[in-house]
């Protein structure tokens, strides 16, 4: 059994914004999560619970991103915060996600489900800091498989920049 864990966490205090279409608004209102990424944003939120902190709300555009990036590992089998030449505060401003502060946990399995991956992430340091950090209000979950049956997870955290 294999299990990896990777974390980043980036501040910023500005960032560039795109405007939305009516089009985006309508996708992200019907945007919904996979039985497992709910499981991973509500294990995420029950282990801040614990700390009493607020729960983080799952956001759309964050869930895109990590999608992406875990869609994107998978295929390249490659477990990596810097993949193409991106890294995780590149591709959430892309996304025109405009953040205060971001993170990113990741991780793979070849057996293990989201109960044990958040499990490994709060055994470890820096991504227990990402979880319970009380300045994060939002997550993005994206889970992806390999051609090879491995699993790549990514939890994107933000806060966004206010005007």
């Amino acid at each position: 059994m294999r299990l990896y864990f990777h974390c980043l966490f980036a501040v910023a205090l500005a960032g560039l914004v795109l405007p939305s279409s009516s089009a985006e608004t309508k996708e992200k209102a019907e945007f919904q999560l996979s039985k497992d990424e709910q499981a991973i944003v509500d294990l995420t939120n029950a282990a801040r619970a614990k700390d009493k902190l607020e729960p983080l709300k799952v956001n759309p555009t964050l869930c895109e991103v990590a999608r992406a990036h875990a869609a994107n590992m998978a295929k390249k089998e490659k477990m990596e915060h810097v993949l193409d030449g991106k890294n995780p505060a590149q591709r959430v401003t892309a996304a025109g996600y405009r953040y205060r502060r971001m993170a990113e946990n990741i991780a793979y399995s070849n057996q293990l489900g989201p109960k044990r991956i958040v499990a490994g992430w709060m055994d470890s340091p820096m991504h227990r800091e990402n979880i319970l950090n009380e300045r994060f209000r939002e997550i993005g979950v994206g889970i992806a498989r390999s051609k090879d049956g491995d699993v790549y997870y990514t939890q994107v955290f933000g806060t966004q920049l206010r005007r």
